[in-house]
């Protein structure tokens, strides 16, 4: 089997039309005082541990959960390209661990095609996220990222 379709059997991908400029969903994507706002499912407060935002950098964000335990996040940046790319090693302890994330910011004019993917390290693995609700999950945590840039391109 060649890679690629190996990548392709392990990978979840979400794609968004935001409206919004790439550069505003770059900063909310990419900035501390914005993260905050609307990472993670909806009513649940993010708290910004870490944030070095370079190649080989540390990023850690805890998510209060209903019952007053934290939720946390993690991961280090592997790749960046300014205003395009982001690539990042990611743990949701205690959900899903030792996943990739690619994330790519497209110009359309004063939208953004916003693709988001998760390469899980097995195609079960991949598949048991997706039953455990990947795309209801993560389509929250958009829709919450949605709202927050409407109120910043109002």
């Amino acid at each position: 089997m060649n890679e690629t379709n190996d990548i392709e059997k392990r990978t979840l991908t979400i794609k968004r039309t935001l409206k919004a400029p790439r550069k505003l969903v770059w900063e909310a994507w990419t900035q501390p005082e914005h993260i905050a706002h609307w990472w993670g499912p909806h009513g649940m407060k993010t708290t910004i541990r870490k944030h070095n935002f370079t190649v080989g950098g540390e990023w850690e964000y805890s998510m209060t959960m209903p019952d007053g335990k934290d939720f946390i996040s993690h991961g280090i940046y592997s790749n960046i390209k300014v205003p395009e790319l982001i690539e990042t090693s990611a743990n949701f302890i205690p959900m899903t661990e030792g996943v990739t994330i690619v994330v790519s910011f497209i110009d359309a004019q004063e939208n953004t095609e916003f693709v988001f993917k998760v390469i899980h390290p097995t195609e079960a693995y991949c598949r048991q996220q997706e039953e455990m609700g990947f795309m209801n999950g993560w389509g929250s945590v958009f829709d919450g990222m949605e709202r927050y840039l409407s109120t910043l391109a109002a």
